[in-house]
């Protein structure tokens, strides 16, 4: 008697759906395990059933085989087909490629280079972005200018007071030595040194011998050592 060929189908009954599940089931990993005898093979088999049971077999350790089907199937789809960073990588390198060609024709047209091929719109466009730096370049500069003018003129005030300080003490320096100069009457004694007149008071006499001490401011020590009374020595 032969068997009869069962039509590949879902089973309808549901204890009939199991019972050729189980039978079926113990056979496939029957197979399994003959494989990886005979062959010398790695061989994993994982079965759910219908009603979410798992069944697993594997000729040797469970993970392993799994932890090397994940990088082998990791590394076919790397090769087969570029990860998303990859392909992201390469559209940002393409649109920087064609940023820095556009920027450098731009450079070019700026600089008068390469106008030949421009029409009346570009070259009207590429005057007024010139007119336009060219405005801007020059507000910079008067900036610039004022700037400098400002500063010069801080200097120009900060030199003016100090030379109106400087005259003044010049025309202190200048009284105090026509002060010197004036014709008190004094004598002197050669023993005694300077003595005091009638009708001459201390402190004149002291003011005198001040500027007698004093360098002269200058060139006129004759003069005064005529007027003083003393004898002249150059």
């Amino acid at each position: 008697m032969t068997r009869t060929r069962i039509k590949i189908k879902k089973i309808d009954n549901i204890t009939a759906r199991q019972v050729t599940f189980s039978k079926r089931r113990r056979g496939l990993f029957k197979k399994a395990e003959e494989l990886s005898v005979l062959c010398d093979a790695e061989v994993g088999l994982i079965v759910f059933s219908s009603t979410g049971k798992l069944f697993d077999y594997s000729s040797s350790s469970m993970n392993d085989i799994v932890t090397k089907y994940s990088t082998h199937s990791h590394g076919i789809n790397k090769l087969d087909k570029p990860s998303l960073e990859l392909q992201l990588e390469a559209s940002n390198s393409a649109k920087l490629s064609k940023e820095i060609a556009d920027r450098t024709q731009e450079l070019s047209w700026l600089k008068g280079d390469d106008l030949q091929g421009l029409g009346l719109n570009e070259l009207q466009q590429l005057e007024k972005t010139l007119e336009i730096g060219l405005d801007r370049v020059t507000d910079i500069k008067e900036n610039q200018i004022m700037s400098q003018i400002s500063e010069l003129q801080k200097k120009g005030i900060l030199l003016e007071e100090e030379n109106k300080h400087l005259t003044k003490k010049l025309a202190e320096k200048e009284k105090e030595a026509m002060l010197c100069k004036a014709k008190i009457p004094f004598m002197v004694d050669s023993d005694k040194g300077i003595m005091q007149e009638e009708g001459v008071s201390l402190d004149s006499t002291n003011n005198i011998s001040s500027c007698i001490s004093d360098p002269p401011l200058e060139d006129g020590s004759s003069d005064i050592s005529l007027t003083l009374g003393l004898p002249f020595s150059n």
